[in-house]
């Protein structure tokens, strides 16, 4: 389908004004909110909805450019105004669900899952925001539009992403990282992919006031999640979700939040679908935020009557360690409108849901253990129950973040107590001290 049969604009989330999306513009110039990108609903409504999930699946996993990608198979939905040659993809998305069968047993629940979006070119969700918005830049580049470069600020993942699609499309990136608060697998990714890489010695909240700066005079394009480019790439999970469930909507999704575009992402999907008839109820959303860095859970517990950023403490989920986040009032908006819920986890809780999830098959990022976390917590507290089906979003790939499982194991984490540490037994080689040690744990695991 061609883009001029279906398109899109830029909209502030109050409705003051609008904008194309070769347009370089973040805020509304009227109020100074975020905007949003709307899509033509009424041309989108032409197509029934049999004729919607019958085009999305027969482009899962194929070869034919784009549509192979689970961003780019959606295409009309998520950003039309790209050309199928301007498109810069690396067939994201189409990942798998774990049924968490073992881990939900241990909470009484047989319909608990895991959207592995870390399983990623770059190793984390972010990579579906990204292939809309480089190829949003290469679009506007082929329109004749002067951009230098795309910068973002990061703690992490999102750097990784811009660095790796900017590379394959040949656009310089930039990348300001918080010096010495991002794991070490993390910050080589924008350096192997050839970004010009600044260490702050800030936090991500510093990093993001500085790309702010450097990127007003719109020579180099903003590519952090206040540019709602980014929300439409991610919100492609809300649908591929109904495609793995033969377009069945889940209970309740858990996701983790730091600068909270992923949950507005996740609700623009749901609302999309229920627009345009897909479906016919919406799911509840969650939201985990780690206690060290729990602007939205503070905000949550006076009703979203009041909002304070916060100043974040070290936490071990460092992608969210984040006071300020720039997509609060998107994240607001989507929480009341699912019947959201928000909830922290402490660094002890986080981890040792990370490690009680990597007993049972997986291998989860300190992220993925505050959505567990928190999944515990309200299974526990009956606001979510046993009987429901419950998807948590596990948002990078636990191998980022192998100094996290190093420090768990070796017992050497700040305030955390390992519970399930699971240290390399040393022996001589020696049969039969090894025969002697083995019996002692297989007889302790059989209990």
């Amino acid at each position: 389908m061609s883009r001029k049969r279906f398109s899109a604009v830029f909209r502030c989330i109050n409705g003051c004004e609008e904008h194309p999306l070769d347009e370089i513009v973040y805020r509304c110039s009227v109020c100074g909110s975020l905007l949003e990108v709307r899509h033509d609903i009424d041309k989108l409504r032409k197509k029934k909805p049999a004729e919607w999930k019958a085009l999305f699946d027969g482009r899962v996993m194929t070869t034919k450019w784009p549509y192979g990608s689970g961003v780019w198979g959606k295409k009309e939905w998520v950003c039309p105004e790209v050309d199928n040659e301007n498109v810069v993809s690396m067939f994201e998305g189409n990942t798998n669900l774990f049924w968490a069968r073992r881990f939900g047993k241990m909470l009484g629940m047989d319909d608990l899952w895991v959207k592995m979006c870390g399983n990623s070119h770059t190793g984390s969700f972010k990579d579906l925001g990204m292939t809309v918005l480089v190829s949003m830049v290469n679009e506007m580049i082929a329109r004749g539009k002067k951009i230098q470069a795309v910068a973002c600020a990061s703690t992490g993942d999102t750097s990784a992403a811009l660095a790796a699609y900017c590379a394959y499309a040949g656009i310089p990136s930039i990348v300001f990282l918080p010096a010495n608060k991002i794991s070490t697998a993390q910050l080589v990714q924008p350096m192997a992919n050839n970004a010009i890489v600044m260490s702050l010695d800030t936090d991500f909240d510093g990093c993001m006031r500085v790309v702010q700066e450097i990127t007003k005079d719109n020579s180099i394009y903003l590519a952090n999640s206040m540019n709602s480019l980014r929300v439409e790439g991610q919100k492609s999970i809300s649908i591929e979700l109904l495609q793995q469930f033969n377009w069945q909507v889940p209970d309740t999704i858990v996701i983790p939040g730091g600068n909270l575009g992923n949950v507005s992402a996740l609700g623009n999907g749901f609302t999309m679908l229920y627009d345009l008839r897909v479906i016919r109820k919406k799911p509840r959303i969650v939201l985990a935020q780690a206690e060290k860095a729990n602007p939205l859970y503070r905000s949550y517990r006076t009703g979203f009557e009041q909002w304070e950023s916060i100043t974040p403490e070290k936490t071990l989920a460092s992608a969210i360690q984040i006071g300020d986040p720039v997509s609060r009032d998107k994240a607001i908006r989507t929480l009341k409108e699912f019947d959201g819920v928000v909830e922290q986890a402490s660094e002890e809780e986080l981890a040792n849901a990370a490690a009680l999830a990597d007993r049972t098959g997986m291998y989860s990022c300190p992220h993925t253990g505050v959505a567990l976390a928190a999944l515990i917590k309200l299974v526990e507290k009956k606001v979510i129950s046993k009987k429901e089906r419950v998807i948590v979003i596990s948002t990078a790939h636990g191998l980022k973040f192998s100094e996290f499982k190093v420090g768990y194991h070796e017992g050497t984490l700040a305030g955390v107590s390992s519970t399930y540490a699971n240290k390399p037994i040393m022996l001589p080689p020696d049969a039969g001290r090894v025969r002697e040690a083995l019996d002692r744990e297989l007889a302790a695991r059989a209990k």
